[in-house]
């Protein structure tokens, strides 16, 4: 750990991104370089400014290493804050010569035009969201949050046009499929900010120093991974034999492993000013390695290019978040024998454990800070225990993975006007109980059952899911003969109606005379996008349910399959079709919404971008938009019954 360069960073490495905005609160999440003594500061046009010195009750600060500090901003407010307008906000950070410095000092990237701060719009229902998920930054597209920045800065002087929400749906990241440089990138920023280090249990290395050194850690981590003994009926079953590691995903080649890699990540992709501080090497490579780190290089620099733009969105529009599986791990918790495999051995389970780690921190501790009270206190104890050199103790390292592996609270609900009730469908699963290689239920009864009294009694909802609740039944079924075979992990066989009692549970609850009257889902994953009108057949008084698919921010879906499997799935499950009986959704009835800029009779959209979502008073949809990140803008519209 090297303390040579601390007196040359920035007091800010990353953020401020917005979190929760309500009238009487405030939450904002940053990374420091140093603790910072802080005093907020509010503008709204219509009322008095506010300023107050954060204390330790208003804002907390976690060490993330010797140069790393985690800060999460919670303002209650005595008097609540205007709706509907554009209320300016700055964090002025005391200087040690005295003084202070504001956003405008120390990021003015996240300005636009001639402001002097950034400035958030509080809605007083939620009109327009903004939405997407699966953001890869060496997929070929460009950024769809710049896309979604450059459409915020053509109306950001206009309140009543800005998004109330920003929802981050899955796939922040992906710990499990990182190209080459930006690999590297992690470990001179580890060493630059000297996070903290970790002993490995299991490994074929001892600590994170033996792994970053390692001739494999660059392209060959999956020789690095843990094969062993339990995973042979997994590997036989799965793969046919195939040698695989215990993670299953095809691009294990840099998956990130500690703590530190996944934080460091996390800096990495949501800010411009870690990039700043770290040379760029290229490691020492073999040769066929060289070549690909050198074809990746140019497409990671266009990724960071634009995060100057993704910084400044979420810093000025509520940002929201929950993960999906590339965020830990490639099919995780897909099945019961998966879990059983990776959980089983102590390595595979600190990598999975390390990632949750960083997603309670990075992203999880601003959805809801309360809920997450309990397990933040236990890892600030984690953190402020290394020993002299740097090293976190292994065993409270384990213990807190336990904790967290066995934690039910990742979901939330905002008291907005429609309410929003956001899904954990990763850790609460319905597991086979006629065979373990099946897939699971992407939320067990118990957590169906809360999601239900969610519900009851509203007239409208907004559910947050990141697997679509209503997909494409021909890409379903194709899962669902994998799963037949006992290969689920082939085709990511994780859908709502792959697990029996899920699927019919989730579907009572739309039948249940309670249970709101319109519902729109908003969901990812699937890297292809579409919108679905969906109601209960032949009843008089059927819900309206609108599924809106937006995927991904900077990922697609190969274009030419993408293309015959969405004509198939008109030519098979027409409406006239006999299939449509023979799925779990026979009772609905789903209409497509058609992209405006399709080909003829096209329902998907394959292309990186953003969702925008206008909703009216009742909370029905009425207009669905897709930003893409190339610049074209595509409706989806209505077809007619």
């Amino acid at each position: 750990m090297d303390d040579r360069f601390s007196s040359q960073l920035p007091d800010v490495l990353v953020g401020p991104i917005l979190r929760r905005v309500e009238p009487r609160r405030l939450v904002l999440w940053l990374v420091a370089s140093r603790p910072l003594s802080l005093r907020l500061t509010l503008h709204p046009a219509t009322a008095a400014d506010v300023s107050i010195a954060l204390d330790d009750s208003q804002c907390r600060c976690l060490a993330l290493g010797r140069h790393a500090h985690a800060h999460l901003v919670d303002v209650t407010l005595a008097t609540p804050l205007p709706q509907d307008e554009a209320i300016g906000y700055d964090l002025r950070a005391g200087q040690p010569e005295g003084g202070e410095t504001g956003i405008a000092d120390w990021a003015p990237h996240l300005l636009y035009g001639d402001e002097t701060r950034p400035s958030f719009v509080i809605k007083s229902r939620l009109d327009s969201v903004l939405h997407g998920s699966c953001r890869k930054p060496h997929h070929l597209s460009r950024d769809g949050l710049a896309r979604a920045d450059a459409w915020l800065q053509e109306r950001h002087e206009r309140p009543a046009e800005r998004p109330a929400l920003l929802l981050f749906t899955g796939d922040q990241i992906y710990a499990d499929d990182v190209a080459g440089p930006m690999l590297s990138a992690i470990h001179e920023l580890i060493r630059r900010l000297g996070l903290w280090g970790e002993r490995l249990e299991g490994a074929v290395v001892d600590d994170s120093e033996a792994l970053y050194a390692a001739e494999e850690t660059y392209y060959r981590r999956e020789c690095l991974l843990p094969q062993v003994e339990s995973t042979e009926a997994l590997r036989e079953r799965f793969f046919g034999g195939v040698e695989k590691p215990v993670f299953t995903t095809d691009n294990a080649a840099n998956h990130l492993i500690t703590l530190s890699e996944v934080l460091a990540m996390y800096l990495l992709v949501w800010s411009p000013t870690p990039w700043t501080l770290i040379p760029g090497k290229t490691p020492e490579l073999h040769e066929e390695h060289a070549h690909r780190f050198g074809e990746e290089r140019p497409v990671i620099e266009a990724f960071v290019e634009q995060l100057p733009r993704a910084a400044r969105l979420m810093a000025q529009v509520p940002t929201l978040m929950i993960f999906d599986d590339h965020d830990i791990t490639d099919d995780w918790n897909l099945t019961a024998a998966w879990e059983e495999t990776a959980y089983g051995h102590p390595f595979s389970r600190r990598i999975v454990g390390n990632a949750l780690i960083a997603y309670l921190l990075c992203q999880g501790w601003g959805n809801d800070p309360g809920r997450l009270n309990e397990p933040i206190v236990r890892l600030q104890t984690l953190l402020e225990q290394h020993d002299d050199d740097g090293y976190l103790p292994r065993w409270r390292q384990d213990a807190l993975i336990t904790d967290l592996l066995r934690f039910e609270g990742w979901e939330f609900c905002l008291p907005t006007t429609p309410k929003m009730v956001v899904l954990d469908t990763r850790t609460r699963r319905w597991r086979s109980e006629r065979n373990r290689f099946r897939p699971s239920g992407l939320m067990d009864w118990e957590a169906l059952t809360e999601f239900q009294q969610e519900l009851l009694d509203e007239p409208a909802v907004i559910i947050v899911s990141a697997a679509p609740m209503f997909g494409v039944k021909l890409i379903e079924g194709v899962q669902r003969i994998f799963s037949w075979a006992g290969k689920p992990l082939l085709v990511d066989a994780e859908n709502w109606m792959a697990h029996r009692g899920a699927a019919q549970v989730m579907l009572n609850i739309f039948r249940h005379t309670r249970t709101p009257r319109h519902y729109v889902i908003l969901s990812g994953d699937v890297h292809y996008s579409f919108v679905y009108d969906v109601r209960i057949r032949h009843h008089e008084d059927s819900p309206r349910i609108w599924q809106v698919t937006s995927s991904g921010i900077k990922n697609g879906f190969p274009d030419t399959l993408l293309d015959w499997f969405d004509r198939l799935n008109r030519w098979l499950y027409a409406p006239w079709s006999p299939l449509n009986w023979f799925t779990k959704r026979r009772r609905m009835q789903i209409t497509p919404f058609i992209p405006d800029r399709a080909k003829a009779g096209e329902r998907l959209w394959n292309g990186a971008g953003i969702g925008l979502v206008r909703l009216d008073g009742q909370g029905r949809p009425v207009e669905i938009l897709e930003l893409g990140a190339d610049g074209v803008t595509v409706s989806f519209c209505e077809k007619s019954r």
